[in-house]
């Protein structure tokens, strides 16, 4: 049984920073592809990054390039999402995915198979 557990969520203020943790209970080679995706409120479930452990690709959606960054810690069992100069249309609740068979081009939520059970992100005006 794969858990994801993600922590670092919290308010911030416009311009500020987070960095999300993502701990995998099983060793992250086996789950190949990790995601991150957001639901803002009122809205579908959208994808942020993916971090491939197989060949450490990365892909991140336009609305955060040049904010947000993935890292990992292969010791851990753990990606990080490090968020800076943090938006209001950031807020949402940030949701890690993981998959044995996706690639960092694979931005669907349909195609991750385990997932965690989200922190919540705000970022105030």
């Amino acid at each position: 049984q794969v858990r994801l557990v993600e922590s670092g969520g919290g308010l911030v203020p416009t311009g500020g920073s987070l960095r999300l943790s993502c701990a995998a209970s099983v060793r992250t080679f086996s789950l190949v592809t990790m995601g991150w995706f957001r639901r803002a409120p009122g809205k579908e479930r959208e994808f942020v990054a993916a971090f491939s452990w197989k060949d450490r690709t990365i892909s991140y959606d336009d609305s955060v390039k040049g904010r947000f960054t993935v890292s990992r810690d292969i010791a851990k069992n753990t990606v990080y999402l490090q968020m800076a100069d943090l938006k209001p249309d950031d807020t949402a609740v940030y949701y890690c995915a993981a998959s044995p068979r996706a690639t960092v081009a694979n931005t669907s939520p349909s195609d991750y198979t385990y997932w965690g059970q989200g922190t919540q992100v705000t970022v105030s005006s």
